[in-house]
């Protein structure tokens, strides 16, 4: 693999990650320009050297916030992403490329763009019918319980003519008064604090129990039409008339003839936004035209009739104290800038990130700098710059990456084509055995009901040094400790023993190996079908099994390569843990579909999708997410999407019916 090559891969498959925890944990660790930034990079690339070019790139697809606790639904109408920019230069490219194109004159609305999570709102004869999350832009999940609860969203229209059917997207917010006193709350009973109001609405509205959605006290704010037979042939027309019908449109949207007119506007919110009582991240221009619109027209991720203009985020000059080494449970080291508190964005900072040795070097950091510190969508403080200028004689030294394990001592390392530094000893450094443990224990590993603290007081008084320490554990080893009492033991020993009972899949997960996710973990383990199977791959094995790579590949051998590693899984088969793909699911294992590669797309009556992937995997079939040369079947329920069947047809792809596709199964 050439350099080139490298450098793609390992950008799609940095922000393909970025993705998962913006849109399925809610938990961002990078600000949207950073993945901007690295997105554009990625799309430079991919233009200048098509020959590696691939259909499920960052760059072809929308980030996913999709839950398997909801039914998904597909949306009518794709909800697309806008293209996003920084520099009032690249508006006036959007505003003269709309005006090259259209030759003709035109008017933009401005509207300003909420940070909340986006919702698609489906009315039928004046009633609230389904909302449904924005999810991968073709299918999202069915929040309507929740939704009712939000007491802007009307659940009746107002007034009349409206079309019968419609839809209305927009953005769920939590207000800022509401996420203060939230995060009051969490901080009194010492649970871990919402980084921001667009996490808080983003996890609440994915929330089980709709009381609890009721009582948090969302708030929607709606911006878009779409559908049949709408009331004007303008974008601003069809606002006005949906604020008549009783939705919560925002009084700030503005019509502009001219570029300076947008330019003013862009000016005035990127002050006065600080004032409102909800988040905002920037500015939507749109086309006014709906006809203008249509000849417009979209590109693959994108409508070319619309354009999102970011404000910068807000900055800070601060000074910089010292700067403190984190081992987390991989052994990577993050360097964190301690600061002299500065308020920013809302909020006390006194902590940074500088990511990694490369970021460090860059800013020609010394102790004492003055440094600019931004909060980049309310999220991660970051250092940006250095006011070198301000320099003294009584500056401190420059800061330099540490080369020894600040909790061990070992030697770090930094793997080729990496920027983290890691520390080696995986078995003796502190806080990698107790972030192990943690991943091991967590709800979607093992869900074993104990959290950080317990796990350090356990750690501290010498009971676990690896997860499988925890099966030794004995109730009265646990009333020692402070804090525990005779029924939070035996609950501890409960939930010991409900996790012998986790599927091989989740086991896999839990082990912890570098780069090995759940789904990653869910692929290895139907592949190699047992513990053993897995620990005698090859590496060609590894790389012929579905979306495993080299990088994972090596991983995994290097991981069963180990005798500590080894050793912990031989005692964990001794406490009875499952090591192998259950025996029901291999009875109905087969090969009736092997070979086949199936594009699922629609609404189904007798199964759902999820459900139909699953059984063309466990019958040796491939699933894809979209048609192609080599796709041998559509598995087609009801609403297909218009795009898979016009190249369905154009390539001529078989499309089959959920009968037909559970005969080819029976037979």
């Amino acid at each position: 693999m050439n350099e080139i090559e490298a450098k793609i891969k390992a950008l799609r498959e940095e922000l393909e990650q970025h993705n998962y925890k913006y849109y399925v944990l809610s938990a961002p660790v990078i600000t949207d320009c950073e993945f901007d930034i690295r997105l554009k990079e990625l799309q430079a690339l991919e233009d200048t050297h098509p020959e590696y070019a691939d259909p499920y790139s960052p760059t072809r697809r929308i980030g996913s916030d999709l839950s398997k606790d909801f039914e998904q639904a597909e949306h009518r109408y794709p909800m697309l992403s806008l293209s996003n920019t920084y520099s009032e230069g690249e508006v006036r490219e959007f505003y003269n490329r709309t005006m090259r194109l259209l030759n003709e004159p035109f008017e933009v609305v401005a509207e300003l763009k909420y940070d909340g999570t986006s919702i698609s709102l489906i009315y039928e004869q004046g009633r609230l019918a389904r909302a449904i999350t924005r999810g991968d832009g073709a299918r999202g999940d069915d929040v309507t319980a929740n939704v009712k609860t939000i007491r802007s969203i009307p659940l009746k229209l107002m007034g009349e003519h409206y079309p019968d059917v419609f839809e209305i997207r927009g953005e769920i917010l939590l207000p800022w008064a509401e996420f203060d006193r939230l995060n009051k709350e969490r901080e009194e009973q010492e649970e871990p604090l919402f980084a921001n109001p667009r996490n808080a609405a983003s996890g609440t509205l994915k929330q089980q129990n709709p009381t609890i959605v009721a009582s948090r006290k969302l708030d929607a704010y709606l911006y878009h039409l779409l559908g049949e037979n709408l009331p004007a042939d303008t974008h601003y027309g069809n606002l006005l008339a949906a604020r008549s019908w009783g939705f919560k449109i925002p009084d700030v949207i503005r019509k502009c003839d001219t570029p300076d007119e947008v330019f003013d506007y862009l000016a005035y919110w990127d002050v006065e936004r600080k004032s409102l009582p909800v988040a905002t991240d920037g500015v939507v221009l749109k086309v006014n035209s709906l006809r203008q619109q249509r000849n417009l027209g979209f590109t693959a991720k994108s409508p070319r009739w619309a354009i999102a203009y970011k404000f910068q985020a807000e900055r800070a000059l601060t000074r910089l104290h010292s700067v403190s080494f984190q081992v987390g449970r991989t052994g990577a080291v993050t360097p964190v800038a301690n600061l002299e508190p500065v308020l920013l964005s809302g909020t006390t900072v006194r902590r940074a990130s500088l990511h990694n040795a490369d970021i460090i070097v860059g800013l020609d950091l010394h102790i004492g700098d003055a440094v600019y510190v931004e909060k980049g969508g309310e999220i991660i403080p970051k250092i940006v710059g250095v006011d070198s200028g301000a320099r003294t004689e009584q500056t401190g030294d420059k800061v330099r990456f540490i080369t020894n394990c600040p909790e061990c001592g070992a030697p770090l390392m930094r793997p080729a084509g990496e920027a983290a530094h890691y520390c080696p000893n995986e078995s003796a450094c502190p806080p990698q055995i107790k972030g192990r443990i943690e991943h091991f224990v967590s709800r979607r590993a093992m869900d074993i009901h104990i959290g950080p603290e317990t796990v350090e007081d356990l750690y501290r008084a010498g009971y676990i040094k690896n997860a499988a320490d925890l099966y030794t554990l004995r109730p009265s080893d646990l009333l020692r400790l402070e804090r525990w009492a005779e029924k939070s033991a035996q609950n501890l020993m409960d939930s010991l023993e409900e996790s012998r009972t986790i599927p091989f899949e989740r086991l896999l997960f839990a082990l912890g190996i570098r780069y090995v996710g759940e789904t990653v973990a869910k692929r290895l383990a139907h592949a190699f079908l047992n513990i053993g199977q897995l620990q005698q791959a090859t590496f060609e094995s590894l790389m012929q099994v579905n979306e495993i790579g080299e990088r994972i590949a090596q991983s995994v051998l290097s991981y069963f390569a180990d005798e500590n590693n080894r050793s912990l899984i031989d005692r964990l088969r001794v406490y009875g843990l499952q090591m192998a793909v259950d025996e029901a699911i291999l009875t109905d294992r087969s090969d009736k579909l092997k070979g086949l590669s199936l594009v699922i797309s629609g609404t189904f009556a007798r199964h759902s999708r999820d459900e139909y992937k699953a059984m063309v995997e466990q019958h040796g079939g491939k699933c894809s997410g979209s048609v192609s040369g080599k796709t041998n079947y559509i598995l087609a329920g009801d609403n297909m999407g218009p795009a898979k069947m016009e190249k369905a047809t154009k390539l001529g792809v078989k499309i089959i019916n959920e009968d037909e596709f559970l005969k080819m199964l029976d037979e």
